[in-house]
């Protein structure tokens, strides 16, 4: 994206994370201070043994699958928080392959998001895009309940956006609201930021805290298994549990070595109970 092409509203010179992930997967739908915050990102996960790139591919990966694990279960609408930049298999491309009649309602807060994800469905009647912050849930499902109807299944998607909530009290109210919002036979996939307690350099670690507090977020928290199972309460975990996001469900035997340190732990649960007709 050129630098002088900025759509009004969009301080350039603030890293946004969405345009941040947009370019760890290779994307050119980002900015100059975006390009160098990532790059940034990139050194301290070089230094410590990791790789953000790899890291993005597998939650992204992740996200593919369980999508469409949820589809072929029967699922046929579908809420993605915190949608990110568009790429290639997006959620509705990969559920309408199962199903064309499925429905996808995206929810971001990045203008540049908005604007790209509304050209790119403008032509696709079961796909919607909302304006939405993470932090207001309730205003979240108030406005995809427009085009979903919650008291059937629904599959609330949450893919490595939590950990852009410093406060552990306010991610649980967060998932506590969308889990609430589950008819039985609905779904939540989630992925979140972990890194090994013994390979976490606590200097790298506040330096990438440092970055990210200059984006658009304003922080960064990585969270541990049990915190991450926790999100779960109440819904039967389907195997494996939670993982590292390229173990869940990935037929491909290879996994990046340096993957091993940290990354993203994915998990997807459904509330039991026989689904709505």
């Amino acid at each position: 994206m050129a630098d002088e092409h900025v759509p009004q509203g969009i301080d350039p010179t603030v890293p946004s994370v969405a345009r941040m992930y947009d370019y760890y997967l290779g994307g050119k739908d980002n900015f100059r201070a975006d390009r160098e915050a990532a790059e940034q990102i990139v050194r301290i996960a070089r230094e410590s043994g990791s790789d953000v790139r790899e890291i993005a591919r597998a939650n992204r990966g992740f996200l593919i699958r369980a999508v469409r694990h949820v589809a072929e279960a029967g699922v046929r609408q579908f809420l993605d928080i915190g949608t990110g930049l568009p790429t290639q298999d997006n959620v509705h491309q990969v559920v309408q392959r199962v199903a064309p009649e499925s429905k996808v309602v995206y929810v971001d807060n990045d203008p540049i998001v908005l604007v790209h994800a509304q050209a790119l469905l403008a032509d696709n009647p079961g796909t919607f895009v909302v304006e939405g912050d993470l932090r207001r849930p309730g205003d979240i499902l108030k406005a995809a309940a427009a085009h979903l109807d919650f008291d059937r299944p629904v599959a609330i998607v949450v893919a490595a956006v939590l950990h852009f909530v410093q406060d552990d009290d306010e991610v649980a109210r967060i998932v506590s609201t969308l889990r609430d919002a589950l008819a039985p036979g609905g779904y939540l996939a989630l992925s979140h930021g972990y890194i090994e307690p013994e390979a976490g350099d606590p200097g790298r670690i506040d330096e990438a805290r440092g970055v990210y507090r200059r984006s658009a977020s304003g922080s960064i928290a990585w969270r541990d298994r049990e915190t991450v199972r926790g999100y779960f309460d109440g819904l039967e975990l389907l195997e494996p549990g939670i993982v590292p996001a390229q173990e869940w469900h990935n037929d491909d035997p290879y996994v990046p070595p340096e993957l091993a340190k940290g990354g993203v732990l994915a998990g997807v649960g459904r509330l039991p109970g026989p689904a709505s007709s």
